[in-house]
């Protein structure tokens, strides 16, 4: 679904991508772990165009991502992206944010936004809240709001970057929760976490970034219980002794 061949970026002086290759199958669910500045949200950003690469090449269903074809929005219709901040319009309601892109970029009617709208917030839990306000909801509650978003648009690749970072601690698992459903749709995802249980538990393959590679990339059972590279160790022993693993 997903093919990444020595994707490379400079942000400045600073490489921040170096030549990473990455392929992800249709319906299969990649976690990207690593330190803070390995270049976990970068590579995520690139895959549908919100930072453009400086080398390489990037192709969603055997399509090069800059084809000219996908016109305006054509490539954000197919990969959906959520974001650690909710980015939900504080003056529109629930419902309003959700139906938003369907009725302006897909041509649909309000009626058939709205009821899709309402199938897509029950997934999660919150079609009672579709005519609630952001500020109305809680952080949890807006994350999964904002999940329904980025389904709207029915894309068939989601990316995840850092969505339970921002939330209270209690709140982290219901928002785990609803991304458990969408990978028992078949629903194929990249996700960028920090989350080590989420990743281990979640995860078809883990890659571990660091200095801007990929390092090392295996089933979770392997690379938690048995990495191969002395950097992904030293990484996790680290995390084990601060007591997030």
């Amino acid at each position: 679904m997903i093919e990444i061949r020595a994707l490379t970026k400079y942000f400045g002086s600073s490489l921040v991508l170096d030549r990473v290759d990455l392929d992800v199958a249709r319906h299969e669910v990649v976690c990207l772990i690593g330190a803070s500045g390995s270049g976990k949200s970068t590579l995520l950003r690139c895959i549908n165009r919100l930072i453009e690469p400086d080398w390489g090449e990037i192709r969603i269903d055997g399509r090069t991502v800059t084809d000219p074809g996908w016109g305006r929005t054509g490539l954000q219709q197919r990969v959906g992206i959520v974001f650690q901040s909710y980015n939900l319009f504080p003056h529109m309601r629930v419902i309003d944010n959700i139906t938003l892109a369907p009725r302006k970029v897909l041509r649909q009617s309000r009626a058939q936004a709205e009821e899709q709208a309402l199938e897509t917030l029950a997934l999660f839990g919150m079609e009672r809240f579709a005519r609630a306000y952001p500020e109305q909801l809680s952080g949890g509650q807006q994350q999964r709001v904002a999940l329904a978003r980025a389904l709207a648009g029915q894309p068939e690749v989601l990316l995840l970057d850092e969505v339970t970072a921002a939330l209270d601690p209690e709140l982290v698992g219901e928002v785990m929760e609803a991304i458990r459903s969408l990978k028992a749709r078949g629903l194929t995802m990249v996700i960028v976490t920090h989350e080590m249980g989420f990743a281990r538990d979640l995860a078809d393959r883990v890659c571990f970034l660091d200095g801007g590679r990929i390092v090392e990339e295996a089933a979770p059972a392997q690379l938690f219980n048995a990495p191969e590279h002395p950097r992904t160790r030293q990484f996790l022993e680290r995390l084990l002794e601060g007591g997030r693993l």
